[in-house]
């Protein structure tokens, strides 16, 4: 059963929902208790961030089923480690103040970048490690599943910066307030066409790769890839299409103070 590519899409689609969900959860539930919480969350996790390391150095020698799973999901563990610990507001940047009003252009571009360099350098060590434990070897799915992440989340990041339509602030953890202060709301910007233009690009390419796929392991790993990058292209158009997409885990997670919100997708 888990050989059929509408399994494999499936479970990427469960996964990027339990996996986003969780992180939500874990930080939110830190935040009623302050800074010593997230701290402890993101320390007690490493473990998951080693497991998925490992899991994506034993997994990529031998192409199968089995591997392409355990490549797919110890991405997920490498990724959902960095969001946490992004999230709650461990490593984050050197600049934790909100952005001064009068700013604009090069200097507000520049200050945003302080708020956030420290995580882009992460996510460009997380690169790092998924290439040199997937470089070489038959199974480079999880590389490309952690390229596929990466390229959505600088996307996203720049639209935010630039401008677009719906933005949410439901679920920006207290240690990110700041944030909010970078974020843009208006017309889409050429960073939207762009970004939106790049991914649906990579979903027709994983698309044309499953249907001329020709081993069982290959039809797997580009169905779980499609699904993926299809999910990323979705949460770009949620930020111009006004959809209660914050639904998907706002039941799951514990209450807190109401704050503003206009709707904008979440990614993992």
């Amino acid at each position: 059963m888990l050989s059929s590519p509408w399994i494999a899409a499936l479970l990427a689609i469960f996964s990027w929902w339990f996996f986003t969900g969780i992180i939500l959860l874990v930080v939110r539930r830190a935040d009623k208790f302050g800074g010593a919480a997230h701290g402890r969350n993101v320390v007690l996790s490493v473990p998951l961030f080693a497991l998925g390391t490992a899991g994506l150095v034993l997994s990529a020698n031998t192409l199968n089923v089995a591997n392409v799973y355990v490549s797919f999901l110890s991405v997920l563990l490498v990724w959902g480690w960095i969001e946490l610990a992004f999230l709650s507001g461990i490593i984050t940047g050197p600049e934790r103040a909100p952005c001064p009003e009068h700013l604009q252009g090069w200097a507000r571009f520049v200050r945003a970048w302080h708020t956030l360099s420290y995580h882009e350098l992460l996510l460009l060590i997380g690169m790092l490690i998924v290439t040199v434990a997937t470089i070489g070897s038959e199974n480079t799915f999880g590389f490309w599943a952690y390229l596929t992440l990466f390229a959505a989340r600088i996307s996203a990041k720049l639209n935010l910066f630039f401008g677009v339509p719906r933005i949410n602030t439901e679920f920006v953890p207290k240690p990110l307030e700041h944030l909010k202060s970078y974020f843009r709301q208006g017309n889409v910007t050429i960073a939207f066409v762009l970004g939106v233009t790049f991914l649906s690009f990579a979903t027709a390419c994983f698309a044309e790769r499953l249907f001329t796929a020709e081993t069982t392991p290959a039809l797997v790993g580009f169905a779980l890839l499609l699904a993926l990058s299809a999910l990323a292209t979705l949460e770009h158009w949620l930020m111009v299409i006004p959809l209660p997409d914050a639904k998907l885990w706002r039941w799951m997670l514990p209450s807190l103070p109401t704050t503003s919100k206009t709707g904008q997708s979440h990614e993992l």
